[in-house]
């Protein structure tokens, strides 16, 4: 009995980095579908941007 309640305090005070990075790795994959979802939506208004710096560059 001793020792089951050794390993359960052993395992509850173990550095759990593997979750963390299983995390990391969820939130990759959803901002990669939300970028191939919204892609055109994201591609016009870098476009948008990027025109308007153009052309108000000659008025500064």
């Amino acid at each position: 009995m001793k020792s089951m309640m050794m390993r359960m305090k052993q395992f509850m005070t173990e550095d759990q980095q593997g979750i963390g990075v299983v995390e990391v790795i969820l939130i990759l994959l959803v901002l990669v579908g939300l970028v191939l979802i919204f892609k055109d939506q994201i591609i016009s208004l870098a476009r948008s941007i990027f025109s308007n710096i153009s052309s108000q560059v000659g008025s500064v």
